[in-house]
């Protein structure tokens, strides 16, 4: 089994809005002033995100419900946030040559199987994984908002891919199916996991279970 869930930048899907926003996202993080403008947001809501409107705005429907837009502000972040490593990979995939189709969407791998792809790379404890998991299904997307910076930031580093869209949709409907969207993180997480020995033991970074520190990323990023 691969350490890496399939890759979900190859070839996004031109009739899905998540796709088509992540793909618009990745453009504008192109330019290095505009990354640092939509970095900025990273674990903040909506009202506190004012450098990151003017290329949002006119993206997002104007009664959009307030989960969906800080869905939207909060992925648009993590993205720009991405660490060199993961940008140096989105950019060799979208220069080489022909395309790989995506899985159908329910195929696609969730935030669980990311996790999963962390264990199988020694990048995480299992136990902080599932930890990781059983804390969400009891948190709102608020809470949520607040983790995933630092915890993405440590997946994208070691190499695993994390899909945008499919992230996008969940933390979309967490509040209003909170139970279903845990429920198929931890499932994906157990499928996508190789068997561990009784006393793995693997490295893991800490800081993926503190806040997030928004100068470290920012260092981080330049």
């Amino acid at each position: 089994m691969t350490s890496t869930p399939p890759r979900p930048t190859q070839t996004p899907d031109a009739g899905k809005a998540s796709d088509q926003f992540v793909t618009y996202v990745l453009s504008l993080c192109e330019n290095n002033r505009i990354k640092s403008d939509l970095r900025s947001g990273l674990g903040l809501p909506v009202e506190r995100c004012n450098r990151m409107h003017r290329y949002l705005v006119r993206r997002l429907p104007e009664e959009q419900h307030r989960d969906a837009r800080r869905a939207h502000y909060a992925v648009a972040a993590l993205i720009a946030a991405r660490p060199p490593r993961a940008r140096e990979q989105d950019a060799a995939r979208a220069a080489a040559p022909g395309t790989e189709p995506l899985p159908q969407w329910r195929a696609r791998p969730n935030l669980g199987a990311s996790l999963a792809a962390g264990v199988n790379a020694s990048l995480i404890r299992p136990g902080t994984a599932e930890s990781h998991l059983h804390l969400f299904s009891r948190q709102s997307s608020d809470a949520l908002h607040q983790r995933l910076p630092a915890l993405t930031r440590h997946l994208l580093g070691g190499g695993v891919t994390v899909d945008w869209a499919r992230l996008l949709e969940d933390l979309t409907w967490w509040n209003r199916d909170r139970d279903t969207r845990a429920t198929r993180w931890m499932e994906a997480y157990y499928r996508a996991l190789n068997e561990q020995p009784d006393n793995a033991d693997a490295s893991d970074d800490t800081s993926a279970n503190q806040p997030t520190d928004q100068t470290a990323t920012t260092k981080e990023n330049h």
